[in-house]
């Protein structure tokens, strides 16, 4: 019997993205929260923008939900979201 080694590595597909720039400043920004629908996402979510509120000044402006953790967001709710804010927290919850 002989042994096949596999590389589990793969390749990576191009997807056309890429990371967001880095914020040069957080101060006075419009924060999106987006809950994954867990328990305690929205908790976890509201308390880390209290943090970004009370120490840069940022102002919570959406905060939604996906309806199931498992699935992503609607692109058309990724869209409104991209047009209103200037940056997106999100958390699961459990």
């Amino acid at each position: 019997m002989s042994l096949e080694l596999l590389d589990p590595t793969g390749q990576t597909p191009e997807t056309g993205y890429c990371a967001a720039p880095r914020l040069s400043s957080l101060d006075g920004l419009r924060i999106g929260l987006l809950s994954n629908g867990k328990v305690n996402a929205d908790r976890l979510l509201r308390l880390t923008a209290e943090r970004f509120v009370e120490d840069h000044g940022c102002r919570v402006v959406c905060d939604t939900a996906k309806p199931n953790a498992s699935r992503i967001a609607a692109p058309q709710v990724l869209r409104d979201l991209s047009q209103d804010v200037d940056f997106l927290i999100t958390a699961v919850g459990d």
